[in-house]
């Protein structure tokens, strides 16, 4: 009984401490909303340029559904990829701050702070989400809206979210500086995208880009987004089978984040 009791208070600690770091980080949103909407403008433009036009000409081989409804939760999950990658960089600016240092010598489990900061870029992730669904609606895209597939899709989205935030953080302990990690964010964005099935079936792709795209952790993402959004969505694998890929992935990025995190200094 006291074993239990003292690993429930393990427990409690470690996830209070989280949170308590999670709303740390959403206080930066709240005091600059407009990031939100600066970064909405490139998923509208996806939808309403190259969903618009690609619907029209019908290239890509997409089943019963429309281009523009097919394309829907790869931009989606693009967003949340083009958010997430780059949240690294506010731990080089905490380096630089000396915020780091703060939290290194507190009794806050590293685990935590990677945690608590992958749990924020999730929320970011949901916001990012819901102007999204709002452009669709307004596109005509056949969404779903029952209950369990909205849920579904956030937990989707907060996943996608937190794997590649924490990514973002172990490149960031590795490079160390602002520029450094600005590029090799760009380099890695539009990979991640492409070699995913976001935009295109992975049925068209040659053979070597199908491997890549299976190794891929965004074409997971957008597999669940593409099952649960749509009316009539379909996917390649099980929900459950994504969903254990994501939470798997972003479980041991944690890990290695965490042990990574005091060498950012």
């Amino acid at each position: 009984m006291k074993f239990f009791r003292s690993l429930f208070q393990q427990i409690y600690s470690f996830s209070n401490k989280t949170l308590v770091l999670a709303e740390l980080e959403m206080r930066k949103l709240r005091h600059d909303p407009t990031e939100l909407l600066t970064r909405a403008v490139q998923p509208a433009l996806w939808l309403l340029v190259f969903g618009q036009v690609f619907t029209r000409v019908r290239a890509i081989p997409t089943g019963n559904l429309p281009y523009l409804d097919f394309m829907t939760p790869g931009i989606l999950a693009q967003s949340v990829l083009f958010i997430a990658i780059f949240y690294g960089i506010s731990i080089i600016w905490e380096k630089d701050l000396g915020v780091v240092h703060k939290f290194l010598v507190s009794p806050t489990p590293r685990a935590a702070l990677v945690l608590g900061k992958a749990l924020s870029a999730g929320v970011r992730g949901l916001a990012q989400g819901l102007i999204v669904v709002v452009i669709a609606l307004l596109l005509g895209v056949h969404l779903n809206f029952n209950l369990l597939s909205l849920l579904g899709v956030a937990l989707a989205v907060v996943l996608g979210s937190a794997l590649f935030s924490t990514f973002s953080l172990i490149i960031a302990c590795i490079v160390k500086t602002r520029e450094r990690f600005m590029g090799l964010g760009q380099v890695l964005t539009m990979p991640l995208f492409f070699a995913s099935n976001a935009i295109y079936p992975i049925s068209i792709m040659p053979s070597w880009l199908q491997v890549v795209s299976h190794l891929n952790p965004l074409t997971y993402e957008v597999d669940i987004l593409r099952q649960l959004m749509l009316v009539g969505g379909t996917g390649t694998y099980q929900i459950g089978f994504d969903l254990g890929v994501l939470a798997a992935i972003t479980i041991i990025l944690v890990l290695i984040g965490a042990v990574m995190y005091p060498k950012v200094i």
